[in-house]
């Protein structure tokens, strides 16, 4: 088929239509997104819910994989419990076949590319006018990827059609059975789409390419390929995202196993016993069955695979450095390790906040950078940091209600207001990226070298910090930290009086002085939250008491 005369129209084809699913996608995101990401929380409940919640706004949202990624943000939040999670995503897998019903009812019974193209025409200009926030325009995108699906799906079916006229493909379905798992395991990964991967087959079995039984085992392989990009999101995350990616990954291959060793009898069972005879509805007949398949078998032991995965990945790095080594009821080793994470979650802000303006720091031995940290891009390395400051407001609480002495108490309080003042900070660097990739790359000199001297300015704060970090025993940090916070105060207040000089103002239009403003604003609040942050780590009595007295800065 690779080397047929229509092969650039299937790729194509295929192009267009995983185009017009993600359209679909990144509309029914923007339109009800919030509504169904609550959807999935509210119906957590109990393992039938999550079953039917995955399998709802699957069908609504035409994702599988939106759905799963989803759910691996919820269980890596503490939201969701594991068993649940991977009842979801059993509901998930059911839930995907309604694109399959769709495409063959619609699809195959009428002239689709008639259809999609006023479809197209209409919603892409209307797209291109109306404002790119409306909802409007997300309806517009929903319909262009809806009209996208079906052209894709048309040339696919043609570029087959022609490619069977002038080939003979029969041969194929004289080849073992596992190879056309393979195929759909092979195909689905690579365009990462089991909707794609069932046009694809749908379209060949139209035209008699391949007989129902090899497409069945294609539909097997895809039920596995499925498994890749969540498996891709979840590798450089924290333990639970991995392990709930791994349970969706043995539920596919297990089930697919189970299928694939009765394919013969269940073949047999649909077009003969059950009669179905037109083989397009066979197949998608088929996908269905799998997936109910795969909830009733695994649905009895979800509680029990869900204890299984909780036990898997214990062995590499842990997110936090030191609280996840001693229980709460050691209180006094429970309060030296939550000081320990406290600086350790301090220093790895710090280090978010140096990435954020590529400042190559200096090596500080003191500290440690955790490996799943490290190698993660900005918008990994936040999700970290969020994740680690929710474990450690957890055990924080935990420790505060194991503890009965009044200076504990106190200190526990302290360490959360050190933890919750870093994750301020963090927050604000991580508002402020799209000010600070339009500051870079901008063509106006001057807002080029507002950057410039923001990321020398910011560079030089976090390293004067990091060093006061690690001297937590210093009787000058007081000092230090007064100089620090009053250096703050000065530079915040002088760059506003440089940026509404006159020269400033004839160089940017409105919007963008109102950027360099904010943008500004954002980054001498997040040196204000580290300050307070540093404060409640090494602080103590009257000299912690004088920085709570102190004016807010941040006009």
């Amino acid at each position: 088929m690779l080397l047929a005369p229509d092969t650039w129209k299937l790729l194509a084809g295929i192009s267009i239509f995983l185009l017009g699913m993600h359209f679909l996608e990144e509309a029914l995101k923007s339109l009800t997104g919030r509504s169904f990401k609550l959807f999935l929380k509210k119906n957590t409940s109990s393992k039938p819910a999550a079953i039917a919640a995955g399998a709802i706004v699957t069908a609504v949202l035409q994702s599988s994989s939106v759905v799963n990624l989803m759910v691996l943000a919820f269980v890596g939040a503490g939201v969701i419990t594991m068993h649940n999670a991977l009842a979801i995503m059993l509901g998930s897998n059911l839930g995907t076949t309604v694109s399959s019903w769709i495409i063959v009812t619609l699809g195959f019974q009428l002239n689709i590319e008639s259809l999609a193209l006023p479809v197209i025409g209409i919603s892409g200009i209307a797209m291109m006018l109306v404002n790119k926030d409306s909802r409007w325009r997300n309806w517009c995108m929903f319909f262009l990827g809806f009209g996208f699906l079906f052209f894709g799906l048309s040339f696919i079916r043609t570029s087959i059609e022609q490619t069977v006229q002038q080939l003979d493909l029969s041969t194929l379905n004289e080849k073992p059975a596992i190879l056309f798992v393979l195929a759909g395991l092979l195909i689905t990964s690579l365009i990462q789409s089991s909707s794609a991967t069932v046009a694809i087959v749908l379209s060949a079995l139209h035209v008699n390419a391949i007989s129902v039984f090899a497409a069945m085992a294609i539909v097997l392989g895809s039920e596995i390929g499925t498994t890749v990009k969540l498996i891709l999101a979840s590798l450089k995350g924290v333990a639970v995202k991995r392990r709930v990616a791994l349970g969706n990954l043995l539920f596919n291959i297990i089930n697919a196993l189970l299928i694939f060793i009765f394919l013969e009898p269940i073949y047999k069972l649909i077009t003969s016993t059950i009669g179905i005879h037109d083989n397009l509805v066979a197949l998608v007949f088929f996908q269905t069955f799998t997936n109910l398949t795969g909830i009733i078998i695994f649905y009895p032991f979800l509680e029990i695979f869900g204890r299984f995965l909780e036990k898997r990945f214990t062995s590499t790095v842990n997110e936090t450095a030191y609280i996840h080594k001693v229980k709460v009821t050691d209180t006094e080793l429970a309060m030296l390790a939550l000081e320990k994470e406290a600086q350790h979650f301090i220093y790895h802000v710090c280090i978010f906040s140096l990435n954020v303006f590529d400042y190559k720091t200096t090596e500080h031995k003191q500290f440690a950078i955790n490996p799943l940290f490290e190698p993660q891009k900005l918008p990994g390395k936040y999700e970290y940091i969020k994740h680690l400051h929710g474990e450690a407001q957890t055990y924080s609480i935990q420790l505060q209600d194991a503890t009965t002495g009044t200076e504990q108490q106190y200190r526990i309080h302290q360490l959360i207001s050190s933890f919750r003042n870093s994750m301020y900070a963090a927050k604000n660097i991580k508002d402020a990226l799209p000010d600070i990739e339009q500051l870079k790359k901008s063509s106006n000199d001057l807002k080029f070298d507002f950057y410039l001297h923001t990321k020398e300015r910011v560079g030089l704060f976090f390293e004067r910090a990091i060093v006061l970090l690690g001297s937590e025993n210093d009787p000058t940090n007081f000092q230090r930290l007064t100089s620090i916070y009053n250096a703050t105060q000065e530079g915040y207040n002088k760059t506003l009086r440089e940026l509404y000089r006159e020269s400033v103002l004839r160089n940017v239009n409105e919007v963008e002085f109102s950027t360099i403003v904010n943008f500004n604003r954002e980054m001498y609040t997040a040196e204000k939250s580290v300050v307070f942050s540093l404060k409640d780590y090494l602080l103590r009595g009257n000299e912690e008491n004088y920085f709570d007295e102190l004016p807010g800065f941040i006009r």
